[in-house]
């Protein structure tokens, strides 16, 4: 790929491919990066100068995937194209995007013959719109649903607890009235359970918070709670400004998705609890300049793949004697703040990504 400038327009073609949103990467006989622009240098983690040189599948994860779509491409000198590829630089073991991938040989139009031309369009970002607009809408259905159900459940349990006091003075002996305490003890731990379903009843106290005084908080009280063999680390980017939050409810939502992880992993696992600023982040439809990313990974068996669609519905649950109340009340105080938990789950891989917007303007996504 010539860097010079074309000799009789003065038009810098490698300028021009630097423009591009399109990650564009030009690949020997070899594997090895000959030219790349500046979105494939973002989107792999790395610059241009430090990639070219080097074996394609050395900049990602797993870069034998890629090799081989190269492989066939230069095979059948047939163009080639994956749709919904999964992509993951090796020098951001955070960042995963999903990406279609366009492969062209280059017979004849570079001086390498088994040269490759890869092209990669990130399609995170429009696949992240379209799943934050469905997790908003299910918040809203959960909200009402919840509503819903403490007007029906509540009336009940209220008349329960009141028959049961009645009844309790009117027994003989305190060997009856025992009875009637554990009927109103149970009453109120269902009442307990309704309440925290429709979420915290308090309006929210802002104040400005760094958040890694509420994670460290929260890493006390999970490696508290956790067996022996299950280690959680932290990865703080020092960089996050103060946040206005509800310190009380953010915790809450963080212990939440913490303990989430813990049960998840069981005996044995990692868990760790990462801050990042990701820039020109969505949540919803709506564009932020910046956004605090806090992200709870862990290496357990990952979410059930009939759960995924409803694993913040309230009552959601694949552990058993789980409440299905924590994704739930984690979700409803990040909306709350403006933000979204969204998560991404695979087998040996599962992080819930609590996002929230760190200034108060932002634009309407295209």
């Amino acid at each position: 790929m010539p860097h010079d400038r074309t000799a009789d327009s003065g038009i810098d073609p490698a300028a021009i491919l630097d423009m591009l949103a399109t990650a564009v990467l030009v690949v020997d006989a070899g594997g090895i990066v000959r030219f790349l622009n500046a979105a494939a240098g973002d989107l792999l983690a790395i610059g241009t100068g430090a990639a070219r040189g080097r074996r394609v599948a050395s900049l990602l994860v797993d870069g034998a995937q890629i090799a081989s779509l190269i492989l066939r491409s230069r095979a059948s000198s047939e163009p080639l194209a994956m749709r919904g590829f999964e992509l993951a630089p090796a020098a951001r073991s955070d960042a995963h995007y999903h990406v279609d991938i366009s492969l062209t040989p280059l017979a004849g139009a570079v001086p390498d013959a088994g040269s490759v031309l890869v092209e990669i369009s990130d399609t995170t970002r429009p696949s992240r719109i379209t799943r934050d607009t469905a997790l908003l809408a299910q918040q809203g259905g959960s909200r009402v649903m919840a509503r819903q159900l403490a007007h029906e459940i509540k009336n009940p349990l209220g008349g329960l607890r009141g028959a049961a006091q009645l009844l309790e003075r009117e027994l003989p002996n305190d060997e009856l009235k025992e009875y009637t305490r554990v009927i109103i003890g149970e009453a109120d731990r269902l009442c307990a359970l309704v309440d925290s379903l429709l979420g915290p009843a308090r309006p929210m106290r802002r104040e400005p918070v760094n958040v890694h005084e509420l994670i460290d908080h929260v890493y006390r009280l999970a490696r508290a709670e956790a067996p022996a063999g299950v280690s959680i680390e932290r990865d703080y980017d020092p960089s996050l400004p103060l946040l206005a939050l509800d310190r009380d409810l953010m915790v809450q939502a963080m212990l939440n998705l913490a303990r989430n992880a813990v049960q998840a992993l069981g005996e044995r696992g990692a868990l760790t609890m990462r801050s990042r600023a990701l820039t020109h982040a969505t949540i919803g439809a709506e564009r932020h300049r910046v956004v605090a990313s806090l992200q709870f990974e862990d290496n357990g068996p990952g979410v059930p793949a009939e759960l995924g669609e409803t694993i913040f519905y309230p009552l959601v649950t694949a552990r058993a004697g789980g409440t299905g109340l924590g994704l739930a009340v984690a979700q409803d105080i990040a909306t709350r703040h403006g933000g979204i938990i969204e998560f991404d789950s695979r087998p040996g891989r599962t992080v819930f990504s609590l996002l929230l917007p760190m200034e108060e303007s932002h634009e309407q996504a295209a």
